[in-house]
């Protein structure tokens, strides 16, 4: 289909090179939206056996590390000819929705596209939008936000957690030395573009995976790449259950939907609180991590009974694995050898958890480099964790996280109270407890260990 006359947009964070999706929006003659989800057709491109396939595939992705991306794709491929960049015909692979005013379904077509991005917007100029200023493209924002926000808030209804998580980024100078540090908090615009690729990566795996209408049981479905989320273990999600209990905090683990309902209030209650940090890492961790597999077995998390990665095709090998199956099955091709999609989807799993942890090393690398010039400054805190070794507290305004050696406080002989998440002195009886605002001096960085020592000054009351 041809869609180039269709109003269409990218969004994206401001530093963004690679656009990835487009977003196409008209209202129908019955009253109803049009929204169109348009994937840069890589596939196209980068014809599976080449040269460059076969390294995009052992990268697996994109990494994006603080001062540098190492693209999957040749800068080329990723930033020009695929890339939707505004004002230039793009071939992409659309998955295109009539909703009606509820955020309700009520036709899906999935194919081979052209478009012509009109603009190039990011989240902030968005989220201006949204707040009230008027634009061009209002008439074609604010529609759309206004579907993603009801299709948002059934998902959540159906079951699905609200894992929200920060984002540090950094200010660099010309060397890629930090010289600030800020927050990056998701909005609307965020939301807005997470609830439809969301949409179009479970419309595409339903495709495949769904019965069809009318056949009796489940039939013999087709080899896909699937995103794929497992419950979580019942012992981990005990431990869970009774650490947050001791913190005045109940966890529901009757059922899938109960579970849901009662992390998303958890998550909403601890918000800029000093615990908060602590309980969002172990919740993740408590959880399964999410992988790639052939066999579907839904996604926990986002409630979904089918998922794929789809949306993309640039900085995810798995996404160009949807994209190249879709292809093949929707002109009539015979279903693909499962062992070989699986070791392929094992090897995407193992490239991103690599990915993943190179890109928290690289954060915290920058950090330290941060605070290394900051020796025997004083910053506000909260404590943010506590162990054998010590106070962990997490500066308030740059999310830099250190520790207060336990052999550093030496106005008494204090131990730990693992069971409560607090350091008690043991002749006066003073206390430093998880959650507390505390002022810190930073005594110590070690680059290469990605490590900060701090000490207290003193405790707010």
């Amino acid at each position: 289909r041809d869609f180039r006359d269709i109003t269409t947009y990218t969004i994206d964070p401001e530093d963004a090179k690679d656009f990835d999706d487009a977003i196409s929006y008209r209202r129908l003659e019955n009253g109803n939206h049009e929204v169109g989800i348009h994937i840069a057709d890589v596939s196209h491109y980068v014809k599976q056996g080449s040269p460059i396939d076969i390294e995009a595939y052992e990268r697996g992705t994109s990494v994006y590390l603080v001062d540098r991306t190492i693209p999957m794709l040749p800068e080329k491929l990723s930033n020009e000819v695929c890339s939707l960049r505004p004002n230039e015909d793009s071939l992409t692979f659309s998955v295109v929705f009539e909703l009606d005013s509820n955020g309700h379904i009520r036709d899906t077509w999935v194919g081979e596209t052209i478009i012509h991005s009109n603009k190039r917007m990011d989240y902030s100029e968005v989220k201006a939008i949204i707040d009230g200023e008027k634009s061009e493209l209002s008439d074609y924002i604010l529609p759309v936000n206004k579907l993603a926000q009801k299709i948002r808030d059934r998902r959540f209804k159906q079951g699905a957690i609200n894992f929200d998580s920060e984002e540090v980024k950094f200010i660099l100078d010309d060397n890629a030395k930090p010289i600030g540090v800020y927050i990056v908090e998701d909005t609307e615009a965020n939301w807005l573009i997470e609830e439809f690729m969301l949409l179009a990566n479970k419309a595409v795996a339903e495709m495949i995976g769904k019965p069809e209408k009318g056949s009796k049981g489940k039939k013999a479905g087709k080899t896909f790449v699937y995103r794929v989320h497992d419950e979580p273990n019942q012992d981990k999600l005990s431990t869970f259950t009774e650490f947050v209990s001791k913190m005045g905090y109940k966890v529901d683990t009757e059922s899938q939907s109960k579970l849901a309902k009662s992390l998303n209030a958890l998550f909403r209650a601890i918000s800029g609180k000093g615990e908060e940090n602590m309980i969002s890492t172990i919740a993740i961790r408590t959880m399964s991590r999410a992988y790639y597999s052939t066999d579907n077995i839904g996604h926990y998390g986002l409630a979904f009974k089918h998922y794929t990665h789809f949306t993309s095709p640039i900085r995810r090998y798995p996404d160009l694995m949807a994209h190249r199956l879709l292809k093949s099955y929707l002109s009539g091709g015979r279903s693909k050898n499962k062992e070989t999609y699986e070791e392929y989807c094992e090897h995407s799993s193992v490239m991103e958890r690599r990915a993943v942890e190179a890109e928290r090393t690289s954060i915290k690398y920058k950090q330290a480099e941060y605070l290394s010039d900051k020796v025997g400054e004083e910053f506000p805190g909260i404590i943010s964790g506590v162990s054998k070794w010590g106070i962990y507290v997490e500066i308030e305004e740059n999310k830099c996280e250190g520790l207060v050696p336990i052999r550093s406080l030496t106005d008494d002989f204090y131990y730990i109270d693992e069971d409560n998440y607090q350091v008690i002195g043991r002749h006066y009886n003073k206390k430093y407890r998880l959650g507390d605002k505390v002022t810190i001096k930073v005594e110590k960085v070690d680059m290469m260990k990605k490590q900060m020592d701090f000490s207290l000054v003193e405790q707010d009351k």
